[in-house]
């Protein structure tokens, strides 16, 4: 028999690079569920939250906000999508979205590249 393994908020947060206030909010939120608690109290994260924490920072770089990805955390990580059309069309356009910020920030670092090209940061 194996058990899994587990980490101290502190573990967990340097392999999520989430601080521990942020990990705790997140349980405070319900976005994590509550840690287990070992006997002197300490939480006790597994790997699932970390999966899960490494998942929140991923869309939070995306610009979704802790309320729109919710509904994608209460979704079983096994479950198939077809069964959550409304989840599927949203993650839809919010990609297209996320293409639409990549193609003007690739035109901001054209023109800086172009800048730069040219040794001048200013017309005068």
């Amino acid at each position: 028999m194996t058990t899994e393994s587990t980490f101290t908020i502190k573990q967990t947060a340097d392999q999520t690079g989430v601080s521990k206030d942020t990990i705790r909010y997140y349980e405070k939120i319900a976005l994590l569920p509550r840690a287990d608690r070992q006997d002197n109290g300490h939480r006790i994260y597994r790997q699932k939250d970390i999966d899960t924490i490494q998942l929140i920072t991923c869309m939070k770089k995306t610009g979704m906000s802790l309320e729109e990805m919710r509904p994608f955390l209460a979704v079983p990580t096994d479950t198939d999508p077809a069964e959550f059309p409304e989840l599927v069309e949203s993650l839809k356009s919010h990609r297209e979205n996320v293409i639409s910020q990549i193609s003007s920030l690739q035109k901001v670092v054209d023109f800086i590249d172009m800048k730069l090209e040219k040794g001048k940061y200013r017309l005068d």
